[in-house]
């Protein structure tokens, strides 16, 4: 996101992000303060820490073709991998009525989406990557709001969770995952996008935990509401990342 709101900044040379310490070193030649502006509708706390003329040794980092070239066939197998298990979870979500599939199939969709933008934007003038990323934000944020109101309809009328096909799908989604995370950690060191598509991954494991987690105690309790949490707290975690993609400008 941070990527794509400096597109059409003139003058920005390269980015190097630090996200474990939430740093970002911009070699520019614009006004550091249009940098900020850019990042102000991302809601991250930017703040400006120190600014410097760039030394004339200094080197600008560049990839090689042949680096873009394996980072795209990661992102094309990632892209497939999440895309089906979208298509396949929200199937057998709705046929096991469990919000919790329902929604971490958006989940998967959103990763779909973003894998999908990435290779969209290369070579692409900056409008239309963010063009491209405010039409699957807004895709996210709806089907996000349809998984939250399908909670609040099952809440209100009752559902039956299937608990074995839920833990089945969850075990299937979850080797999915790790697979992902497999693929993604041997490139996660090629920039901020492949680092966070890991930190997604990573994240998205623990979301298939929880709906794991979630058939066991509607196996064991009988009650529908494990599966009505987790799928709100993912519903949930969804839209607030379709929010801030539509923040892009």
């Amino acid at each position: 996101m941070i990527r794509m709101a400096f597109g059409d900044v003139v003058g920005v040379k390269s980015l190097a992000f630090d996200l474990p310490n939430r740093k970002l070193e911009v070699v520019h030649e614009s006004d550091a303060q249009v940098l900020l502006d850019r990042l102000a509708p991302l809601n991250l706390g930017a703040t400006l820490k120190d600014s410097a003329p760039l030394s004339a040794t200094a080197q600008i980092p560049t990839s090689s073709s042949q680096d873009d070239a394996d980072e795209a066939r990661t992102l094309r197998l990632l892209l497939m991998i999440n895309g089906v298990m979208f298509f396949l979870e929200l199937a057998l979500g709705l046929v096991a009525q469990s919000t919790g599939l329902i929604a971490d199939s958006l989940d998967m969709f959103a990763d779909a989406a973003v894998y999908g933008l990435a290779l969209y934007a290369v070579g692409k003038a900056a409008s239309l990557k963010v063009r491209a990323a405010r039409v699957a934000g807004w895709l996210q944020l709806l089907l996000a709001l349809g998984a939250l109101a399908e909670v609040m309809r099952r809440f209100l009328f009752g559902s039956e969770p299937e608990s074995v096909l839920m833990m089945g799908v969850g075990v299937l989604a979850l080797a999915a995952n790790v697979t992902c995370l497999v693929l993604i950690s041997k490139k996660r060191d090629r920039g901020a996008h492949m680092t966070a598509s890991y930190i997604f991954s990573a994240n998205d494991v623990i979301a298939n935990l929880g709906v794991i987690a979630a058939g066991v105690l509607v196996a064991l309790t009988g009650s529908p509401y494990p599966d009505l949490i987790i799928g709100t707290i993912i519903g949930v975690v969804v839209m607030n990342g379709a929010r801030r993609i539509l923040q892009l400008r």
